[in-house]
C-alpha cells in the first residue's frame, strides 16, 4: 500500500468544495481511499465559533473553576460551555473533560480545536462526519473516503489518527470464523480498518503547520471478509466507561 499527501491545497474556507480541490491536484483511482482531516471538513462546513457564542451557564462555570484549581491556571467557562453543548455525555470532568460527541465519538473536549483557526476562537468537529464523507465521496473519482481526527488513547501516551466518519466502505472487517496458520478458528478479531487507515494517513499528513490535510491511500484491499459499521461501543459493552462513571478524580 502507498500513501501520499495531496499537494498544494489552499487554506480552506466555508463553502469550499473539498472534492474539487482534491480532484484538481491528483489523479485518483476508483479503489483509492481519500483520508481527509476533520479540520478542513469543519472549515469547509463553516464550523467556526467564537467563545462569545457560548455564554457560560452554572454547570460550565463550576467545571471551569474545578479545572482552574487543579491546573493552577485560568480556565474560560465559555469553553466548558462549548464542550457541554457539543456533547451528549460527560464521561469525565476532571482532570480534563472527556465527552461523547453527538455522533458517538469519545474524546477530550468534544474534539474542539483551538489550533490553525485563523478567523475564530474555536473549530468544532463536523456535525455528522459520515455524511460529510459521503458528500466528499460524491465529487471524487475515488470510491472511499475517511474523515480523520487526532486523539489520545487509554493506557498509552501520545495521540494518533482515528476515523470519525467514513463512506464507501465498512468501518471494520470481521475475521471471526477465519483460521490462523495453525488451523485455529478466530473467535474475537474484528479489525477497525478505518482507524488503521486514519492512523497511517496521519503519519503522512503530520501535525502542526504542515498544511497537508488530505492523504490518499492507494492499494488498500478490504478483501472478501464481512464488514460492519459498528465502530463505537454501546454503553452496555463499554466497561471502561462504566468504571469511569463510578470514579471521581482525587487530585
Amino acid at each position: 500500500m502507498e500513501l501520499f499527501a495531496v499537494p498544494d491545497l489552499p487554506e480552506v474556507r466555508p463553502g469550499d468544495d473539498l472534492a474539487e480541490l482534491v480532484e484538481e491536484r491528483v489523479d485518483l483511482r476508483p479503489d483509492d481511499v481519500v483520508c481527509v482531516a476533520s479540520t478542513v471538513v469543519s472549515k469547509a462546513e463553516g464550523r467556526h465559533a467564537d467563545l462569545d457564542d457560548f455564554p457560560a451557564g452554572p454547570r460550565a462555570r463550576e467545571i471551569a473553576a474545578t479545572l482552574e484549581e487543579l491546573a493552577g491556571e485560568e480556565k474560560d467557562p465559555r469553553f466548558a460551555q462549548a464542550v457541554l453543548e457539543e456533547s451528549t455525555d460527560l464521561v469525565m470532568e476532571a482532570p480534563f473533560l472527556l465527552t461523547e460527541t453527538r455522533f458517538g465519538h469519545v474524546g477530550v473536549n468534544a474534539g474542539i480545536d483551538r489550533s490553525n483557526v485563523a478567523d475564530a476562537d474555536l473549530l468544532l468537529l463536523p456535525k455528522r462526519p459520515s455524511e460529510s464523507a459521503e458528500r466528499i465521496r460524491a465529487g471524487l473519482s475515488a470510491d472511499r473516503v475517511v474523515v480523520t481526527d487526532t486523539c489520545g488513547r487509554p493506557f498509552r501516551h501520545g495521540q494518533r489518527g482515528v476515523a470519525i466518519g467514513w463512506a464507501g466502505m465498512p468501518a471494520s472487517r470481521d475475521w471471526r470464523g477465519e483460521h490462523d496458520r495453525d488451523g485455529r478458528e478466530m473467535g474475537v478479531t474484528v479489525q477497525s480498518v478505518v482507524d488503521e487507515l486514519a492512523a497511517a494517513a496521519n503519519l503522512v499528513a503530520g501535525e502542526g503547520a504542515g498544511g497537508t490535510p488530505v492523504v490518499v491511500a492507494r492499494g488498500f484491499e478490504f478483501g472478501d471478509l464481512g464488514g460492519s459499521d459498528n465502530l463505537y461501543r454501546d454503553l452496555d459493552g463499554d466497561f471502561v466507561r462504566q468504571a469511569l462513571r463510578g470514579w471521581s478524580f482525587d487530585g
